[in-house]
């Protein structure tokens, strides 16, 4: 399926981890052990994962900069991994169209989160995107 199951998994590993408060390897080699993926999206997932766990701060304060009148920690958790990684992919990964990633966390948020969700993070991450642009 590609890029687009590929994404669903690292938010399912990231929902997962956020839930259960833990970001260790082993968690997501447990994550790996109960899903199945090809090479191309297990690798996504682990450069997703790896890079995230590696940026979270800078990620999350980019989430929170963006956030009018919210706390990162009122997030519903499937929101706040949806946008973690649509930004990593917007800081960190120059071979995917910025529009790509916003679409894909839109589609991903339709799916799995509640019904108005992907208005929110269409909003956080047009702010996020508005502020990249202003700093250039």
């Amino acid at each position: 399926m590609g890029r687009k199951a590929a994404r669903e998994g690292a938010m399912k590993l990231l929902f997962q981890m956020e839930l259960n408060g833990d970001f260790s390897p082993e968690a997501k080699s447990v994550f790996f052990e109960n899903f199945t993926y090809d090479d191309l999206e297990r690798q996504y997932i682990e450069d997703a994962y790896k890079s995230i766990i590696e940026h979270k701060d800078e990620i999350d304060k980019s989430i929170e900069d963006n956030l009018e009148g919210w706390s990162i920690y009122r997030l519903a958790k499937v929101d706040l991994a949806i946008l973690r990684i649509a930004i990593y992919e917007i800081l960190y990964r120059k071979d995917i169209p910025i529009e790509v990633s916003i679409n894909e966390a839109i589609e991903i948020a339709k799916k799995y989160s509640n019904l108005d969700s992907f208005k929110f993070i269409n909003g956080v991450l047009g702010g996020f995107v508005r502020s990249l642009e202003d700093k250039k």
